[in-house]
């Protein structure tokens, strides 16, 4: 018994070294795969992806200026409203620029009648010039009557020169009524009273007060939110003059900050997903590469790098990336400019061009939300016109 506890008792730290060994083995095999099986990965998927967290959210920016100077008397909206497009944002006193549109209405009235005058004097100098004609004619009669009887010394010298002075005076009198007569034809030549040049002016001077007028409302360009107000009631301001910000909530974008390292084999129309810091990993956006910029941001600084002095470090610079938003998941989630967020773009569709190599056919964005129809005043010229034609 003895005998075999002793021969036993070396066999059990041998079993424990062979199991031991074997768990090794099979951990080191289980590691080695585990290895191969990253590197197959990497290989096939990871390879193709590079990430960022230097990405923000960014937007149009509609600064609201004033088109015409005055004093404001309200103030429509204020940061963080929701305003629609051609909704008023801020008016100014009209008293003015009405008294402006009073006096180029007065004007306009006056030019008429004076525009007409001259084409009623060109009547007048037409039947002038005819009248002229007429004494013209009779002095020459007279002369020829007078010519024979002074041939044969029926009548004196004196009396023929009287005639023949009387024709030169009366072609002198009819050669000024022509020259009176084509100078006033120069001032109307002939067009429509609502055409003449001082009519147009005297038009173009109402139409331009009457714009003043309609430009005291300050509305809206685009859709969006107020933001950046600094605009008061009672202040004057002038064309130049910042009154606040408009930010549609639509058409954002993400410019990402990728290393100049990560772009070789980034190409316009690549995919991306977008997670923002506000919603976490719980939304994820999807999106699309439309334009890498050209320059880095240390290009485009306000004092940019001077790299050709003598102390110079390399830093790695980074580029930014333009990438487009889905609209409806933007709609769903909404975001707002500046806000933090990851990016990650996958590099192996490499079909498109790293560079934009077409021309756009048609405008970026656009708003007729300020254009103001002249029809209203159109009709109120043709209405003074006639009015003081007549």
């Amino acid at each position: 018994m003895s005998a075999n506890a002793e021969t036993q008792t070396p066999q059990q730290p041998a079993s424990k070294k062979g199991k031991r060994k074997g768990t090794l083995l099979l951990l080191t095999l289980l590691f080695v795969l585990i290895a191969v099986a990253y590197g197959i990965y990497w290989f096939m998927v990871l390879r193709h992806y590079e990430e960022t967290d230097d990405a923000y959210v960014a937007g149009n920016q509609v600064q609201i200026m004033a088109q015409v100077s005055g004093s404001v008397t309200k103030v429509w909206a204020d940061n963080t409203d929701y305003i629609q497009k051609g909704d008023v944002l801020v008016t100014l006193d009209q008293t003015d620029a009405q008294q402006t549109f009073e006096k180029a209405k007065t004007g306009l009235a006056s030019s008429v009648r004076q525009t007409r005058q001259l084409m009623i004097n060109s009547k007048q100098l037409q039947a002038n010039i005819d009248v002229k004609k007429t004494a013209l004619s009779q002095a020459q009669t007279d002369l020829n009557r007078r010519v024979p009887l002074g041939t044969a010394n029926l009548i004196g010298r004196e009396e023929l020169q009287h005639a023949r002075d009387a024709v030169a005076s009366a072609q002198a009198q009819l050669d000024v009524a022509v020259q009176q007569y084509n100078a006033n034809q120069a001032m109307v030549l002939g067009t429509k009273l609502e055409n003449q040049p001082a009519v147009q002016q005297a038009a173009t001077e109402v139409r331009n007060a009457w714009l003043a007028v309609e430009r005291t409302k300050i509305v809206s360009p685009m859709t969006g939110y107020v933001s950046r107000r600094s605009v008061q009631p009672g202040a004057q301001i002038g064309p130049s003059t910042p009154l606040m910000a408009v930010v549609p909530a639509t058409n954002l974008w993400v410019d990402a900050n990728f290393k100049e390292t990560q772009l070789a084999h980034m190409r316009i129309g690549q995919t991306a997903t977008i997670v923002s810091d506000i919603y976490g990993d719980d939304v994820e956006y999807t999106g699309k590469i439309v334009g890498l910029d050209m320059g880095t941001g240390s290009a485009f600084s306000l004092l940019p790098a001077q790299n050709a002095t003598g102390n110079w470090i390399k830093v790695v610079q980074r580029l930014p990336v333009r990438i487009e938003l889905d609209e409806k998941q933007l709609a769903k989630h909404p975001l707002r400019i500046g806000l933090s967020t990851l990016v990650k773009v996958n590099t192996s569709d490499r079909g498109g061009e790293m560079l934009a190599n077409q021309v756009r056919n048609s405008p970026v964005y656009e708003s007729n939300a300020r254009e103001i129809s002249l029809d209203p005043v159109n009709k109120l010229i043709n209405d003074i016109v006639q009015a003081n034609a007549e």
